[in-house]
């Protein structure tokens, strides 16, 4: 009698088994999304989208880059660059190979800055004075043969007085030898596809065949300014000292005091190079980087990035959609082990615009409604594409927010226990 009843019990749980893995309970507990949702035949204009804030339809269309030198530049070489997406604004002889002298020390920060950050070194790390830096020529603190600075004085140095023998002492200090770091931007340049550049040195006296262009230049800066952003900490300083006071510091980039927003980031001047920069500078959500290379004069070097800069904020704006790791929607998983998994920003999300647009951004959503176990976190979902005028200016990918295991004979046992809990609870 009782081996019958405990077949019976038996029975039944094989077929709660069978009927859960056929018909699994769906308990979602997921929050409601906040946005609206489109499939991938149709397009939500932006104002419906953005946290539930309305924008104001106006005409308009993509972003595209004018052409010709309209604002009568005088300089040899200049762009203008959006940091947050890279696309330039405004070009003159964006390619051409040119001396960029101390502005060479951007490529030398990053170097720096990817060993601090990677914990490769510490800002706190005393750096000496080799003899090969205590003997150059041009900007320098005259570091002495028995001294020592921290790598946040040295890089406090390169970044306000454009100090060629602490550029020096941290690439040996980094590298072993100058010939041995110069190999390392080198391969950098490359990686970043600086596909005008040579390097020669790591400080910027002029060198035959140390080339760059003024769009190679603001590659390297905007991957210092965006994987490395506190190196603004340095680039920012007006006026300080090093030595316990003993020595004065004032910014060689007179933008740092004289223009509102401004980030960074590097001059640079020889006899030959002539009068080069590198200026950053954020308002309102909008970072921009403007490069000047062979300007006449150095006055002439900041009143014409000073000029692409104006450009840039009057003409652009940066609008932004949602933040890194928001819910869009979630979504049902089939024969997983939770009933769903929430389709999340990869990234930040946003694109630039031409100011006054943003009223007509659409946006195109393509998301399942359902997936199938096994999905892994971080597994990419959908997308969801920004357009103007049905040209597409930004995208942004979703992915899992979690990991959702396939049900198996051992865990569907355990998920027949937990759905008759919450049932008979």
């Amino acid at each position: 009698m009782h081996k019958f009843r405990y077949n019976r019990i038996t029975y039944v749980f094989i077929i709660l088994i069978i009927l859960s893995f056929l018909f699994p309970f769906r308990f979602s507990f997921a929050t409601d999304s906040v946005y609206v949702w489109s499939t991938s035949s149709d397009t939500v204009p932006t104002s419906e989208l953005v946290s539930g804030r309305h924008i104001r339809r106006n005409t308009g269309g993509a972003t595209v880059t004018p052409t010709g030198n309209f604002l009568n530049l005088t300089s040899g070489a200049a762009v203008l660059m959006d940091q947050a997406t890279g696309k330039i604004l405004y070009e003159k002889n964006p390619h051409e190979q040119l001396r960029p002298a101390s502005v060479t020390k951007v490529m030398t920060l990053l170097l720096i800055m990817e060993a601090v950050d990677s914990g490769k070194i510490k800002l706190t790390d005393m750096v000496p004075c080799p003899p090969d830096a205590r003997a150059m020529g041009g900007s320098q603190i005259w570091l002495a043969e028995d001294e020592t600075l921290s790598v946040s004085d040295m890089l406090k140095a390169i970044c306000v007085v454009s100090a060629n023998d602490c550029a020096v002492a941290m690439a040996d200090y980094l590298a072993g030898s100058q010939d041995a770091f110069v190999a390392e931007m080198n391969a950098k340049a490359k990686e970043l596809g600086m596909n005008d550049t040579t390097f020669k040195n790591c400080h910027g006296i002029d060198e035959d065949a140390h080339v760059t262009s003024a769009y190679d230049i603001a590659l390297m800066s905007r991957e210092l300014l965006t994987k490395h952003p506190s190196i603004t900490k340095y680039t920012t300083i007006w006026m300080d000292t090093l030595r316990d006071g003993k020595s004065q510091l004032v910014n060689t980039n007179k933008l740092v005091r004289n223009y509102p927003g401004c980030t960074g980031l590097k001059t640079g001047s020889t006899s030959i190079a002539l009068y080069n920069l590198s200026a950053s500078a954020t308002r309102d959500n909008l970072s921009l980087i403007a490069v000047i290379m062979r300007a006449d004069t150095s006055d002439v070097r900041f009143s014409e990035a000073t000029k692409l800069l104006d450009y840039g904020f009057k003409t652009y704006e940066y609008c932004a959609f949602a933040k890194q790791g928001e819910t869009l929607k979630s979504i049902e998983v089939d024969k997983g082990t939770f009933p769903n998994v929430n389709a999340v920003y990869k990234s930040d999300s946003g694109t630039l615009i031409p100011k006054g647009t943003a009223g007509n951004i659409t946006t195109d959503i393509q998301l399942t409604d359902r997936v199938s176990a096994p999905v892994s976190k971080g597994q990419k979902l959908g997308e969801v594409k920004y357009m103007i005028d049905n040209q597409v200016v930004g995208a942004a990918d979703l992915v899992a927010d979690t990991a959702v295991k396939r049900l198996t004979l051992p865990n569907m046992a355990a998920r027949v226990f937990e759905n008759w809990f919450w049932v008979l609870r």
